[in-house]
């Protein structure tokens, strides 16, 4: 089960999320689905369409599918997902 303690470890593409902070003042605010993502960037579809946000220098706010919200840092993403997943499974057990 996804949790605040594990949602590195977890496929983010599906959940809700805010950017919070990004090096790119216009991004802040911008919400939706994840929708893709890639070693650098989250896809995000909201009202304003489909946005590529990279990941590094992004504060990111998810919403977990029990509704707990989730401050993460882009920079701790900066991986493709497949390879994130695996490394902190075997790193952490």
């Amino acid at each position: 089960m996804i949790s605040p303690r594990n949602v590195l470890r977890h496929e983010l593409i599906g959940l809700d999320v805010t950017v919070v902070e990004a090096s790119n003042p216009a991004l802040s605010g911008l919400s939706g689905r994840i929708i893709d993502e890639t070693r650098n960037t989250l896809v995000i579809l909201g009202n304003r369409g489909r946005k590529r946000v990279q990941k590094h220098r992004t504060r990111f706010r998810v919403t977990l599918p029990d509704g707990v919200l989730v401050e993460i840092d882009g920079s701790a993403l900066v991986m493709a997902p497949e390879r994130r997943i695996n490394a902190l499974h075997t790193t952490r057990g």
